[in-house]
């Protein structure tokens, strides 16, 4: 590779990790591991001298860039960073390129740049370079150790493909099985603009790509839920709707909760749910208030038209907390967000979430956020607090409240994101190297309307 060529694509992966899409919800430390590694080649580059041979390992960093592009991983929590093995007879560590969830499920993610060639099966013990035998058999046994950071699956990218044989090897011996990570247009298309002239570079497609899926087991519970009898149905009217006096009432309210897809909690059902295999979003309390509050409802007019002294004698220590809030609805109204990360998904709500907020909103709610809330509730199943193991894995600490812990974990057990506005939590969950699935929105809070 030319050392002009090289440097270029240093400079390309910087600005693609700058581009990551939100929905990757990469945390800022992530980031900065994957620039801090694009800088350093770009660094080693710059001092090196056209004479040099390169030994560049770039493509490995844009291979893993690729990857976070991929419109179905989100919560990633960790990038290119050892993982310690919590198995008693060893004190090793296993390097994972990527922890995050893909499709509802967490995963690692272990990229391969090198050319199929040059990968073994097997390595004489004198020699540093394990063979991939030897690396897989570490990785699963690191991946069954874990608790916290556990798997569904450890997913094997070769960027440049895998022989034939190797592939028999993986699928015979660690019963992997290929998939596809790609879809078509997933691919980066480079442009760079000169004075009038356009330059659209050719981008790696990774058509040559090999990826193998090693599934791990459940990294649930043992079954909470003995029977349908476990899970609670909420009142429902005749025809599963909302009354039409409340459609006319609260307009994008309904338009939002109406949404939700509706289903009976057979057995059938719950099986499909748990394993992942339908579309289910479990509420948190701060989300159902943010449904039903005055603020989302139409509310702002009535709150920015009503005298400053008035507001600060309702709200008390709140009143900037709540005009923020106003602000916010005004430019960007919740419903809407809401509503599109919703609809077409089932409803739950764990007992924990079921009680919390029928207490607040019967404590702070006014007639028409309680009426609101008696309808929501209608579209919705709750379902025992039944948090996963490795949630619970994690430290009760002031950060890591056990409420908290015990309604994500139950989103989490569910394989469900769960619709919050905690973002401290979510912060605290994801800085201890864990991947969670959530969908956040901004807090709204009761108003007495």
């Amino acid at each position: 590779m030319e050392l002009g060529a090289a440097k270029k694509r240093c400079r390309d992966v910087i600005e693609r990790i700058e581009r990551l899409p939100s929905s990757t919800k990469i945390t800022p430390s992530c980031k900065r591991t994957l620039l801090k590694l694009a800088h350093s080649e770009l660094s080693f580059l710059s001092r090196s001298t056209s004479s040099t041979p390169l030994s560049v390992n770039i493509g490995h960093i844009e291979t893993v860039v690729h990857i976070l592009h991929h419109p179905l991983i989100t919560g990633v929590s960790r990038v290119c960073k050892p993982i310690p093995m919590c198995h008693k007879t060893s004190s090793q560590n296993v390097h994972v390129d990527i922890v995050c969830t893909l499709n509802r499920n967490p995963v690692w993610i272990i990229v391969s740049d090198r050319n199929p060639n040059y990968i073994t099966w097997n390595e004489p013990q004198t020699n540093k370079t394990k063979g991939l035998q030897c690396r897989v058999q570490q990785l699963t046994a690191a991946a069954a150790s874990a608790v916290a950071l556990r798997p569904s699956s450890v997913i094997l990218f070769f960027s440049h493909g895998l022989s034939s044989f190797l592939s028999d090897k993986l699928k015979h011996e660690f019963e992997a099985t290929q998939v596809q990570l790609c879809h078509p247009g997933f691919r980066f298309d480079l442009v760079e603009e000169e004075g009038d002239w356009i330059d659209v570079l050719v981008a790696r497609t990774y058509q040559e790509a090999a990826v193998f899926e090693i599934k791990m087991g459940d990294v649930k519970d043992d079954d909470v839920l003995s029977s349908v009898s476990d899970v609670k149905v909420s009142p429902m009217a005749a025809n599963w709707d909302l009354l039409e006096d409340t459609t006319l009432l609260f307009p994008g309210f309904y338009s939002a909760v109406s949404k939700v897809q509706l289903f009976s909690f057979d057995v059938e059902n719950m099986e499909t749910a748990k394993r992942g295999e339908c579309d289910v979003v479990n509420f948190d309390t701060t989300a159902l208030i943010a449904l039903v509050s005055a603020i989302s409802n139409g509310g702002t007019e009535k709150l920015l038209a009503t005298p400053e002294s008035e507001l600060r004698q309702r709200f008390k220590g709140n009143y900037e907390f709540v005009i923020g809030q106003v602000m916010s609805e005004i430019q960007n109204p919740i419903l809407v967000k809401l509503g599109s990360a919703i609809s077409g998904k089932r409803g739950i709500i764990c007992e924990t979430v079921h009680s919390e907020f029928k207490e607040l909103v019967s404590m702070y709610g006014g007639p028409n956020e309680k009426l609101r809330a008696s309808h929501l509730l209608k579209y919705l199943r709750v379902v025992p607090d039944s948090p996963s193991k490795r949630m619970m894995s994690l430290p009760t600490t002031r950060k890591l409240a056990l409420k908290c812990k015990i309604v994500f974990g139950t989103g989490d057990y569910w394989c469900a994101p769960t619709a919050t506005a905690n973002m401290a939590f979510v912060r605290a969950v994801s800085q201890a190297g864990m991947s969670l699935c959530t969908i956040e929105h901004r807090p709204r809070a009761l108003t007495g309307d």
